[in-house]
């Protein structure tokens, strides 16, 4: 469909009189809108009638809008009345439901995947690695996750019947599931990352309604429980891809004094250009503070860590946000249907924005590019550090994020993990408490015995390019003058694959830990192993409070 066609779907009401109420150049505009209005009105009422199949005007249309939106940013979205439900979960953190996920494994099966402690999935002993088979006689193999996921959620008292089937004995029951409100916590963890029981942790996963309160709370009950009192805090936010600019702005005034610029927004329609001051009396604006950030701290995560920077309130540590600072609000289009629309950009208190991207000014192919370092400008914090723009916010102490090797990756794509730590499940009644629980030598050695039994194999990016050379040989017909040099250097890969279970060791190790502790422990037990076994930023924030204090002192100097 022609982009000029489409351009005018949420303006039906749209008058000649509404003219008068523009320059020329704002008439001129809602005259092409109103014209091509009606241009897509009418072909779409021709389809209807001349078209030789039947055609879905909804989905026609739908795909008509989602064109017409990928010319814009990726967060202004079209929201039908069917995603109206997933939209209000994410940005309340509550839907009706059973409170687990599923996943599809390669047989078309659906499995229960992730499953929330207390929930009514997990009250009525259905397990992660079940397989579903029907739910209220709805058979589900061969089902997308999207499809189950609708079957599993409704109403709050509403009952289902799953029939699940035991992964390792293949023995069926029938499970009286009743649905409830299930609640996705803005603070899934919070507690002590040190020995002395005096540096706060809090693990902050999202920005819903009345997130500022409770992580207040958190640091009420840190306050209470501390070994001699509260000496830091530590605030995650990585992987947090934000939410509410109120609730930043709350969490900001815990830290600092009444009457601050947290950030300000900036729009085409002065009723979008607001300023966001701190409004109430601070939690605590002494207490040395760190902040977690990474790629996947976006948004209201930036205006936190950001804003905090700006006020030289809190050392950063992780590596460079994302770089999201566009504002968007939700307009009703009808029917129950929504736009979410850009309509600002965040500011925060040094006077930069931390937009990546700016989508404004796309590349001939479509494509956005980065802001490069030669455009960034330098601003100012309140004591007079240089901290720049166009790019998220830079941390005072890089600590870049790791990546999981080819081998690991591979092994968590196929759910060669998974599917262990399911028999790992049944086989072991009990495990040490999630802080103490590690996975062990003899447990890693029994983990690659069953990689054997169950036939892995996987293709390093060596082996891909060596076998792409043997084909390209294969067919310009002289693989045979190559042939010796090609088998020694397969073999010599061979031989390096078999070392990969070696130096990947301790990384497996962590991730086969944290995935078998979930099945006890639940995601807080998870947090817990993780927290205590593995996290360079973590550990650097902990030194910072306590061993290193003058460190921390002077990256908040001039």
């Amino acid at each position: 469909m022609s982009k000029k066609i489409i351009l005018g779907l949420g303006l039906c009401g749209l008058s000649f009189s509404t003219f008068a109420q523009f320059n020329n150049g704002e008439a001129d505009k809602f005259f092409e809108i109103s014209k091509n209005l009606e241009i897509y009105t009418n072909i779409l009422k021709e389809l209807n009638t001349f078209y030789v199949d039947p055609i879905n005007p909804g989905k026609m249309t739908k795909t008509g809008l989602d064109a017409m939106l990928n010319e814009l940013d990726p967060y202004t979205n079209f929201i039908t009345e069917a995603e109206a439900e997933e939209f209000e979960m994410q940005f309340n953190g509550k839907y009706g439901g059973v409170g687990t996920t599923v996943k599809i494994d390669s047989t078309e099966n659906i499995i229960i995947d992730a499953i929330r402690e207390k929930s009514p999935i997990d009250k009525a002993g259905i397990k992660p690695g079940d397989i579903i088979v029907s739910i209220d006689g709805n058979m589900v193999k061969g089902k997308k996750d999207e499809e189950v996921g609708l079957l599993l959620k409704g109403a709050p008292g509403t009952k289902l019947s799953i029939v699940v089937k035991n992964p390792l004995t293949g023995k069926q029951s029938t499970k009286e599931v009743t649905r409830e409100e299930i609640t996705i916590a803005s603070i899934p963890y919070s507690g002590f990352v040190d020995q002395d029981k005096q540096i706060g942790y809090v693990l902050l996963s999202q920005f819903t309604p009345n997130c500022g309160r409770e992580v207040r709370n958190a640091l009420d009950s840190l306050k209470a429980k501390a070994n001699g009192g509260l000496k830091g805090i530590v605030l995650d936010l990585r992987g947090n891809p934000g939410g509410l600019v109120t609730e930043a702005v709350n969490i900001c005034n815990l830290f600092v004094d009444k009457g601050k610029l947290i950030v300000s927004t900036k729009a085409k329609h002065q009723e979008w250009s607001k300023e966001y001051p701190s409004s109430n009396e601070p939690w605590d604006v002494n207490i040395p503070l760190t902040i977690l950030i990474n790629g996947n701290s976006a948004s209201a995560s930036e205006i936190v860590s950001g804003a905090l920077q700006d006020l030289d309130r809190a050392v950063i540590i992780g590596s460079k946000s994302f770089g999201k600072g566009l504002v968007q609000v939700v307009r009703p289009v009808g029917y129950n249907s929504r736009l979410k629309v850009t309509t600002a950009k965040y500011y925060i208190p040094s006077g930069r924005c931390i937009q990546a991207l700016d989508y404004t000014h796309r590349n001939e192919d479509g494509t956005v590019a980065a802001v490069p370092d030669s455009l960034k400008k330098p601003f100012k914090t309140s004591i007079g550090r240089t901290v720049y723009d166009g790019g998220g916010i830079e941390p005072d102490v890089k600590i870049e994020s790791e990546y999981y090797s080819l081998l690991s990756s591979k092994l968590l794509k196929d759910d060669y993990v998974f599917n262990y730590v399911t028999n790992y499940y049944y086989n072991h009644p009990t495990i040490a408490p999630a802080k103490e629980y590690r996975f062990s030598d003899a447990d890693y050695t029994d983990f690659q015995n069953w990689l054997i039994k169950n036939k892995f194999k996987y293709e390093t990016r060596s082996q891909y390019i060596l076998n792409a050379v043997k084909k390209n040989a294969d067919e310009e017909k002289n693989f045979d003058k190559i042939k010796t040099e090609y088998n020694a250097l397969l073999a010599k890969i061979e031989s390096e694959k078999k070392q990969d279970f070696v130096k990947n060791k301790a990384e497996l190790q962590e991730i086969l830990s944290s995935e078998i502790v979930s099945r006890y422990y639940y995601q807080r037990g998870q947090i817990e192993n993780q927290l205590n076994n593995y996290n360079a930023a973590l550990k650097k924030a902990v030194a910072l409070l306590t061993t290193d204090k003058e460190a921390y002192k002077q990256v908040l100097k001039k």
